[in-house]
């Protein structure tokens, strides 16, 4: 039964969450955490990354929530909630998963899987009881995304798990954030969607009619889920392919469990606008961008996206 944890462990362990910072974090005032829920602008929950941060609310409504990601640092970034198990929190998950994490990852960037294997196998079985909520596709500098997620109650982490230049994921540098969603419901309701994309193990991505310029409200339903060769989930990236793009080197970028996948650089030709982040088999989810004339792609962060259907490219005309 033990070892049979530790796999399990080890399947969830490259998208663990944790906060390297050594300040600890005061309590929140859930008063004055209410009070802010009623200050949304435009009913968007603003988040802002300046450099390795998430600036936002620390308290927000359960149910339907739209969030506005505006990415001003000079990186590729996303962000994932993911729902933590009762009785955890981040303080937690510096103590017990950062340092496997961190020890993981530099084998893993030497090339000896065996020694990164040892290191996942010490994370705390309450890691596997993590559910990884959905969130914002990647996005790149200077961009901004819109994304809409039903959230039930309960505290999350929000992160980012994109590598620095030398291998160090952004969650290290300081990119997780506690989120706590109250029981009072937002009260809102889902965006009317344009277009409707389904994506699965089995069918990969596809999507019900062409894409047209201009503003769009795209819908991802995910059919199932599983943990692929990386040991994550599939998700829906949205990215605009510039004339020198290459997409064999975009495709080996996504998969981050190379040393050199998911790190900064992004490859040339490319730019990230958004879409939606690993979520539960059965749940929708929804983004929103105003799409110029060009040559785009929708991309999966998994091994091998061509063989699994995962990467579809299109092309949106000028009329």
């Amino acid at each position: 039964m033990k070892s049979n944890y530790l796999m399990f462990f080890f399947l969830f362990a490259f998208v663990l969450v944790y906060n390297c910072k050594n300040e600890k974090k005061e309590q929140i005032n859930i008063e004055q955490s209410q009070e802010q829920v009623k200050e949304k602008k435009d009913n968007y929950i603003e988040i802002v990354t300046n450099v390795m941060d998430f600036q936002s609310m620390d308290t927000i409504p359960s149910g339907w929530n739209t969030f506005k990601y505006i990415n001003k640092s000079t990186q590729a970034h996303f962000f994932l909630l993911d729902k933590y198990p009762e009785g955890k929190n981040i303080q937690n998950t510096i103590a017990e998963v950062g340092p496997p994490f961190d020890n993981g990852m530099e084998f893993i960037m030497k090339g000896d899987m065996d020694k990164a294997m040892a290191e996942f196998g010490k994370l705390p079985e309450w890691f596997g009881q993590i559910v990884f909520t959905g969130g914002s596709g990647l996005v790149s500098p200077g961009q901004t995304s819109i994304t809409t997620v039903k959230l039930l109650p309960g505290l999350y982490i929000m992160e980012c798990y994109v590598k620095m230049a030398d291998g160090k994921f952004h969650t290290s540098m300081g990119m997780a954030k506690e989120i706590h969603v109250l029981e009072e419901d937002s009260g809102n309701e889902p965006p009317k969607a344009d277009i409707d994309i389904t994506i699965s193990s089995t069918d990969g991505i596809t999507y019900s009619s062409s894409i047209k310029k201009g503003n769009q409200v795209f819908a991802v339903h995910y059919k199932d889920q599983i943990v692929h060769e990386n040991f994550v989930g599939h998700d829906v990236n949205l990215v605009k392919l510039d004339a020198n793009a290459d997409l064999e080197m975009l495709e080996a970028w996504m998969n981050w469990a190379t040393p050199t996948g998911l790190m900064d650089p992004l490859p040339e030709g490319i730019t990230f606008l958004g879409g939606t982040n690993d979520a539960p088999a059965g749940s929708t989810q929804y983004f929103e961008v105003d799409l110029t004339p060009g040559k785009y792609a929708f991309i999966s962060e998994v091994p091998n996206t061509s063989s699994k259907n995962m990467l579809k490219t299109f092309e949106v005309l000028n009329q």
